[in-house]
């Protein structure tokens, strides 16, 4: 008999973490979760929290071996996975030039290629009506000055998880790119190590919870995107109906 289970990476900690909780209370007719981070003391306090069947899997998503194991125990424990949430991720400010290399491609590798290579993991373990939860950004919406890389690459998630949800379309599993603008969680403490965000954007700060929440619910309801608060789903408006070189333009001149 085959296992359902709900697999959700960079749950040790912010959104990830708090996917684990709000599934973990709601969601029904799941045999396991398994919760993927590389900090296996955080996924195992976490763990001791939920009420469900949960596997801890201290992992880096960002090697080829690791995509491999994972492959592997679904393969041999006849899993089928109810849900996937890609929330593992990080992002840092400052200029190009500035940055040391290896943050940015980092960036790259954990947001873009890791992103790709578990969902391309799980698909053949997955059936119809399942869903997949993508963590894209309210950055996708425009270049960012000051913010590329990170901005880059959540453009690529969004775009992946929209195109992506087309493919699956007759397969009937359904695919959510989740836009949230600036959330409170770690991720600031990392991203600002190097430089500061905009002041403006800290005043649209909205918490993990109504974050999830709202994208467990447009998961729900089979919607190809989640946008959480008024001000985030206004700038998506504005980003398509003026051009993104003025906007891009007025970004860095609020930078200063």
């Amino acid at each position: 008999m085959a296992k359902n289970i709900v697999i959700i990476t960079g749950a040790s900690s912010g959104i990830g973490m708090e996917f684990a909780l709000q599934i973990d209370a709601h969601l029904r007719k799941t045999d396991e979760i398994w919760l993927i981070a590389r900090n296996r003391q955080k996924l195992k306090t976490l763990a001791g929290g939920l009420r469900n069947n949960t596997r801890v899997l201290a992992m880096d998503i960002t090697v080829d071996a690791q995509i491999d194991r994972l492959r592997d125990m679904l393969r041999e424990e006849r899993c089928r996975i109810r849900m996937l949430v890609n929330s593992a991720g990080y992002g840092m400010i400052g200029d190009v030039a500035e940055l040391r290399l290896q943050e940015q491609t980092g960036m790259v590798r954990l947001n873009c290629e890791a992103l790709t290579a578990v969902t391309r993991c799980c698909l053949p373990f997955m059936s119809r009506g399942a869903r997949i939860l993508q963590m894209a950004s309210s950055a996708s919406f425009v270049a960012q000055p000051g913010f590329a890389v990170y901005a880059a690459t959540k453009s690529y998630v969004d775009s992946f998880s929209l195109a992506l949800r087309e493919e699956l379309k007759d397969r009937e599993i359904y695919v959510t790119s989740i836009c949230p603008g600036p959330v409170d969680t770690p991720f600031f403490d990392i991203a600002e190590r190097h430089g500061s965000t905009l002041s403006v954007k800290k005043l649209t700060l909205v918490t993990p919870e109504r974050v999830v929440e709202q994208a467990l619910r447009d998961a729900c309801l089979k919607r190809p995107r989640s946008v959480c608060s008024w001000p985030i789903q206004a700038f998506g408006v504005l980003c398509k109906i003026l051009p993104h070189p003025w906007i891009t333009s007025v970004i860095r001149t609020l930078k200063g």
